[in-house]
């Protein structure tokens, strides 16, 4: 077995760890990937020559370098069922809350929380290609990468129109009350995922990576939350508009990243 490290230094979310697992998977003799996203690492446990791996992650455009290539004696590549446990149940939240904040966002007239729910829904998706990525057909997971990068940037294009039309035509203003208290629970359903990532107590990099993830979440909720405050007192939808603007970018920017996923 021989163990061969990459520095990867575009390599900063899940996004691009999934990225990279599709591609690495159509090479044979891969038992194991072990990724360290804080520090743009990746290890790759093989048995064949390492050249067709270097060639792949040199394709993604990633920034990726090998640093070094030994040989190991690690054999047990077991994956831990109760990582595995962790992420669906993070998952479930994720989605649960995607389908209550684009539900009340829309009633409440809030762009921020409607793009909140996108972000919950991409977030949704990552997690749930990272446990598809343990088992199925490449051709499979492929084509899921390209159906849930699609439909985020539909998505997130209708809700920048809707933005441009508040902005520009009728300002619709959102209900502050809806925005904040939801915004809360979002923020309380992202630390209850946060403390169960970190009772794991895992010192694997993917759930350390999660652990990033889930904590970016809690700041775009902060940002709703605050929104809402300013939407009360200054008496304007603009407020909303503007982090809905914001958080509508960010789900875009993880679309596109996921359609590399299907290419």
């Amino acid at each position: 077995m021989i163990r061969t490290t990459f520095k990867i230094t575009k390599m900063d979310c899940p996004s691009e760890e999934n990225l990279i697992r599709m591609k690495l998977n159509e090479i044979p003799g891969i038992k194991k990937l072990e990724f360290d996203i804080p520090n743009r690492k990746l290890s790759v446990y093989h048995e064949n020559d390492s050249d067709p791996i270097e060639n792949s992650i040199a394709e993604l455009n990633l920034g990726g370098e090998k640093i070094a290539s030994e040989p190991t004696e690690i054999t047990d590549f077991k994956e831990e069922k109760s990582q595995r446990k962790l992420l669906w149940i993070v998952l479930y939240i994720n989605f649960g809350f995607f389908i209550i904040e684009m539900f009340t966002g829309i009633i409440s007239r809030s762009m921020g929380l409607v793009a909140d729910s996108l972000d919950m829904l991409a977030d949704s998706f990552v997690y749930g290609l990272s446990i598809y990525a343990v088992g199925g057909s490449l051709i499979k997971k492929k084509k899921v990468a390209r159906i849930a990068g699609y439909f985020q940037i539909f998505l997130a294009g209708l809700g920048f129109a809707e933005v441009l039309r508040r902005f520009f035509g009728h300002e619709e203003m959102p209900d502050f009350r809806t925005m904040i208290i939801i915004s809360v629970l979002a923020l309380i359903a992202n630390a209850v995922c946060l403390l169960l990532l970190q009772r794991s107590k895992s010192d694997e990099p993917h759930m350390q990576a999660s652990m990033i993830f889930t904590s970016n979440d809690i700041i775009i909720n902060l940002g709703v939350i605050t929104a809402g405050v300013l939407v009360y007192f200054l008496n304007s939808g603009i407020p909303d508009l503007i982090i809905g603007t914001i958080v509508f970018a960010i789900v875009i920017k993880g679309a596109l990243t996921i359609l590399k996923l299907g290419k």
